[in-house]
């Protein structure tokens, strides 16, 4: 397992050395970047410590990888989703959508996290716990999109990198697809992964 765990984190870091390489703004990589990079120095710190499955070590490396793209080009100029946008006819770049619609998947690494560290069992109060907790990270991220915006506009030339931070591309209603997004995400993802999450637990020698 370690050696599966440490190519994951070779991969994370070789996108993040990519992600770095002139970005289309430094401040909004920064940004954009920050959260992922703070998870997984916590993550490496507490490794000896608290183990996760590694299913939950795969969840955490793709949602790494997202932001650190998002962080690259932001997240309203990913060239994929761009294509997408103009053989779609789309109205907007769908890459910001996509990434909180992953970001459910961290449902599986908060319902280890309460498995282990808590009373709760596998159950109804484990998956309402578990969805609630990973919606208001998700709740969370946009109040700190908003103030980060808030206090870049009146900065002034830092506007356009916290406004590219924000990512709204003019939808008055961004932040709640946002949140839809990762609520959707979560529901999914507990019901593909809960089970084979359950079997991981036991087979990586780790008690439920």
């Amino acid at each position: 397992m370690r050696k599966i765990h440490l190519f994951l984190l070779l991969v994370v870091a070789a996108v993040f050395i990519w992600s770095a390489i002139k970005p289309a703004s430094y401040l909004t990589w920064l940004l954009e970047v920050s959260p992922a990079v703070v998870g997984l120095i916590i993550v490496i710190a507490t490794y000896n410590k608290f183990r996760f499955t590694t299913l939950s070590y795969i969840i955490m490396t793709i949602l790494a990888i997202i932001m650190f793209v998002g962080g690259h080009y932001t997240y309203s100029k990913v060239p994929l989703f761009n294509w997408i946008k103009d053989a779609w006819h789309l109205e907007r770049n769908h890459y910001d959508r996509f990434g909180h619609l992953l970001k459910g998947l961290f449902v599986i690494v908060l319902r280890e996290i309460l498995l282990r560290k808590t009373p709760l069992t596998k159950g109804s109060w484990l998956f309402t716990i578990a969805t609630s907790m990973s919606l208001a990270i998700a709740a969370l991220y946009e109040i700190i999109e908003w103030l980060a915006f808030k206090i870049g506009s009146k900065i002034g030339k830092e506007g356009n990198a916290t406004k590219n931070f924000l990512g709204t591309q003019g939808d008055i209603w961004d932040a709640q697809w946002d949140m839809l997004c990762a609520l959707v995400g979560s529901v999914v993802a507990w019901l593909i992964f809960s089970k084979l999450h359950n079997r991981l637990l036991q087979k990586e020698g780790i008690k439920e």
